[in-house]
């Protein structure tokens, strides 16, 4: 399983013309074949400060989903909005149990 977590900055100014690409992002994202879970949700202390969180069935479902339409036009529109400070970090999970 591969772990996708970090975060992302959005300018405080962009966030509700944000909020709407990123929706279409995620439902898209999560219709994947291999997408086990994809969010991203706003910091409580930080405004702007995304926090994404991602898992995948596996490396060849992640490598498909960076080479999706959908996720293309999130990073054109991204740069647009003044999207910046991107901190996402891949983890290669062995196992997953509840806590």
């Amino acid at each position: 399983m591969i772990v996708i977590t970090g975060t992302i900055r959005i300018p405080v100014e962009m966030l509700e013309e944000a909020r709407p690409a990123l929706r279409a992002l995620i439902e898209e994202t999560r219709r994947e074949d291999g997408c086990l879970a994809y969010s991203f949700g706003e910091d409580v202390l930080e405004p702007g400060l995304m926090v994404a969180a991602e898992a995948w069935r596996d490396g060849a479902a992640l490598a498909a989903h960076l080479d999706t339409a959908h996720f293309a036009a999130w990073r054109e529109l991204g740069a647009d909005l003044g999207v910046s400070d991107v901190k996402l970090t891949v983890y290669e999970v062995a196992s997953a149990n509840p806590l």
